[in-house]
């Protein structure tokens, strides 16, 4: 059964870092993409970062690109998101979602391009809250 669980969520200070985890169980990370999506409250889910099991690419939107960098550990089928220099409007659950194949991407510029509804599996979200 396909399975993704995050953690690593919490309370942090402006600037702060925090560090998620989503472990897949399930399916082999090689064949798919793995995104971090947030949704904050009153707002739309929001991409923000994919890592391609196939190849290691990694792929960021632009509200998150510089501050955040995903990675990924194949022996424990896990995809990392490091948030540094967090914000308050950073407030928001995080999900992990995987993509069969590969991480959807925006031809024009690179960056990560993936929608909700591309998504073949979800995680239930770890919640983050950045105090001002």
């Amino acid at each position: 059964q396909v399975r993704l669980v995050e953690s690593g969520g919490g309370s942090v200070q402006t600037g702060g870092s925090l560090r998620l985890s989503c472990v897949a169980s399930g399916f082999t990370l090689k064949e798919y993409g793995i995104g971090w999506f947030r949704q904050a409250a009153e707002k739309e889910r929001e991409a923000l970062s994919c890592f391609s099991g196939l190849d290691g690419s990694r792929y960021y939107t632009e509200s998150v690109k510089g501050r955040f960098t995903i990675s990924a550990d194949y022996a424990k089928n896990t995809v990392y998101l490091e948030m540094n220099r967090l914000k308050p409007d950073d407030t928001a659950v995080y999900y992990c979602a995987a993509e069969i194949a590969s991480c959807t991407v925006v031809v024009e510029n690179g960056a990560y391009g993936g929608k909700p509804y591309g998504m073949d599996y979800w995680g239930k979200g770890t919640p983050v809250t950045v105090s001002p």
